[in-house]
């Protein structure tokens, strides 16, 4: 997939701002388009409130991928993954990022900044960004996924 183009929303927690803030200028200075959904400090706040924002945004055809970051990853997954949809994969390393696009069609990257470092981040957004969905018998698994 190429860059130019793309549209990319990233949020998160107060856990996940430093390597938030990061990812967007990372993924600007590769001709991405980035929303940053928030939050913009470090004080706590609950991710419900910037995943459910992402994720509505997502599903409206809005952004090509969401990127979203918390301390464990988990809980903005979680979030995620209540809208019907979007399928959001918790990575924390490269193949995982590469199987959750190529097998799953995750349209969410979900990453736990406690657990990886910044530059592993950036390589998996990277990763998951540029693998294509492989379709053929993964593609009716995907289509199994939503409940409605």
């Amino acid at each position: 997939m190429e860059a130019m183009g793309l549209r990319i929303a990233i949020g998160g927690d107060h856990a996940g701002v430093g390597y938030k803030e990061q990812l967007h200028q990372h993924l600007l200075s590769l001709g991405y388009q980035v929303q940053d959904f928030g939050p913009v400090t470090t004080a706590s706040v609950d991710y419900p409130d910037y995943v459910h924002p992402l994720s509505k945004a997502l599903e409206a055809g809005e952004f090509d991928f969401g990127i979203v970051i918390c301390g464990s990853g988990n809980g903005v997954a979680i979030t995620a993954n209540k809208h019907q949809g979007i399928r959001a994969a918790l990575c924390w390393n490269e193949e995982l990022a590469a199987l959750a696009r190529q097998h799953n069609d995750a349209n969410v990257l979900a990453l736990p900044a406690r657990f990886i470092t910044y530059e592993l981040a950036a390589r998996l957004a990277e990763i998951f960004l540029t693998t294509p969905f492989e379709g053929g018998r993964h593609q009716n698994r995907v289509n199994k996924i939503a409940c409605s």
